[in-house]
């Protein structure tokens, strides 16, 4: 396969300027992939994420209502956050790949990637509300246990300096 060389162009220079078409390609598709985070804050205003380019989270804020919401709605809110800051991130990643790169069998194969769309009513979890699971069938009752002293925790949890004990 010989290449297209233009009159007077010997094949170093060819190669030369492939080199810099190359080097402006990857300086762009860089600054490109360097805006490619997200900020996402949920639909009640209670959590807002920010995602890095590569999809970590890089901070998670948690406004005055969160505490309201219980622990089930507190999750779903961060996680429906979170799937939404993916979503536009690999977007935005796939967006700059083909703006680079043109669209072609590559750049089709980084959308194959992109995550799927949220379900129509855009909810993750139950609300706490929901209708509790039915019971697993009970295993059969163990022998009672002789009565015993009550458990005391071991003194040094009762210090109020321990930083890992949130009580």
């Amino acid at each position: 396969m010989q290449p297209n060389l233009g009159p007077g162009e010997d094949f170093q220079l060819l190669l030369e300027r492939q080199v810099r078409e190359m080097q402006s390609k990857a300086a762009a598709l860089n600054e490109a992939l360097s805006a490619a985070g997200a900020t996402v804050r949920s639909r009640d205003g209670s959590v807002t994420v920010t995602l890095a380019p590569n999809g970590a989270l890089t901070n998670l804020e948690l406004g005055h209502r969160a505490c309201e919401l219980g622990p089930a709605r507190l999750t779903a809110a961060i996680m429906g956050a979170v799937r939404d800051a993916q979503r536009q991130t690999a977007r935005a990643v796939a967006d700059s790949f083909a703006t680079i790169n043109g669209d072609g069998e590559s750049t089709e194969m980084v959308r194959s990637f992109l995550p799927p769309d949220p379900p129509p009513d855009g909810d993750f979890a139950a609300p706490e509300s929901a209708e509790p699971t039915p019971p697993a069938p009970a295993a059969p009752a163990a022998p009672p246990s002789p009565p015993s002293a009550p458990r005391r925790r071991p003194v040094a949890d009762d210090r109020s300096d321990d930083e890992s004990n949130p009580w």
